[in-house]
């Protein structure tokens, strides 16, 4: 066996590989609830072999929207038709897993293929909201400054969606602290100006996403893991740093935290990046090596060679792919095969495995 088909045990959860499906937007909900779309999506790369399946960033309120488009987790009427969905990924013996978020000033735009800008009140849109009232860009909405009340929200929001993630049956729950959305902006000095208990000094920047650990852990059962979503850098050297990221990465792995997922960017627009194959694992190698806690990689991750190298080599745990699973469903059985990996398919897929 590989190292990328060994299995994985985070607290009582197996993976059977190695092998994760990232989150990936797919604008295609209608007040925030699943449907055949994201069924057949997510469902596709269950039957595909990959051992984690995790839903695009699932918004913890209304207003934690990207779009108008985007899945959501903030009513108990969410739950029936995910609870469909982790049913089906279970039956392929993978495990489903749920990203929780709030996309903070990045919010309230229209879908990509429907012009990905503002979407106005009258639209739709609504308020957005930030640790500081500073926009994202040009052609974003001033969001506004959330007060302490307006923080405890978001927090409790956060333990309410993780309570009806349990309840649909997710196995794994994420936390989103990446990519410019809120959690991140309360990260990253470029974003986050306040004088108070949540800005400032690192501790104090971090705060938010404690408390927020804090409360899911509260709710989450303890056989079953939570992951924290990093940008690992800003790509800015007055921003966010790879030894911010090893600092808060120690005090995730305290506060119970079982994988830091290790991404980069997107705090603010213009940064140059030097995307390549492979360019974000020497974030979670870093991170791992320093900090002791489990990582999974993530960036233009594309062959099995390539995957298995970033596992055998330790420079993660897992690989998450994203763009490679939308271009080949089934990834996980192409790679077995290329790497000489003998592994089980689905029962109805069974005759295509043989080589006659």
């Amino acid at each position: 066996m590989t190292d990328l088909f060994r299995p994985l045990k985070l607290r009582d959860v197996e993976l059977k590989n190695r092998i994760a499906v990232s989150p990936m937007c797919q604008y295609s909900s209608r007040d925030g609830f699943a449907n055949e779309w994201h069924l057949v999506h997510l469902g596709s790369r269950a039957v595909g072999g990959a051992a984690l399946v995790m839903t695009e960033a699932t918004a913890v309120s209304p207003d934690g929207r990207i779009s108008i488009d985007d899945l959501g987790i903030w009513k108990d009427e969410h739950i029936g038709t995910l609870k469909k969905i982790t049913d089906f990924i279970l039956q392929q013996h993978a495990v489903p897993g749920i990203q929780l978020a709030h996309a903070g000033r990045k919010s309230s735009r229209t879908s990509p293929w429907n012009g990905d800008r503002l979407l106005s009140i009258s639209e739709g849109g609504w308020e957005t909201i930030a640790p500081s009232a500073i926009p994202f860009s040009d052609d974003s909405s001033i969001p506004a400054a959330l007060t302490a009340e307006g923080i405890g929200k978001v927090i409790n929001d956060f333990r309410s969606a993780a309570i009806r993630a349990f309840k649909a049956g997710f196995k794994v729950a994420e936390i989103h602290a990446a990519h410019g959305y809120l959690v991140h902006e309360f990260l990253s000095p470029l974003t986050n100006k306040r004088k108070d208990d949540y800005g400032g000094s690192f501790d104090n920047r971090i705060r938010i996403l404690l408390d927020i650990v804090e409360a899911v852990r509260s709710v989450w059962p303890d056989g079953f893991p939570i992951f924290v979503r990093i940008s690992s850098i800003d790509w800015r050297n007055d921003g966010w740093t790879i030894e911010d990221s090893i600092h808060l990465a120690t005090i995730l792995k305290e506060k119970g935290v079982d994988l830091l997922d290790c991404s980069s960017g997107g705090a603010i627009p213009g940064v140059t990046i030097p995307a390549g194959p492979g360019y974000q694992v020497q974030f979670a190698e870093q991170i791992r090596k320093r900090s002791g806690i489990p990582t999974g990689a993530v960036g233009i991750i594309t062959t099995p060679a390539q995957a298995e190298a970033i596992i055998a080599s330790g420079q993660a745990d897992i690989v998450s792919l994203a763009r490679e699973f939308l271009r080949d469903p089934y990834f996980p059985l192409r790679a077995a095969k290329e790497l000489d990996a003998d592994i089980q398919w689905p029962v109805q897929y069974e005759r295509a495995k043989r080589k006659k």
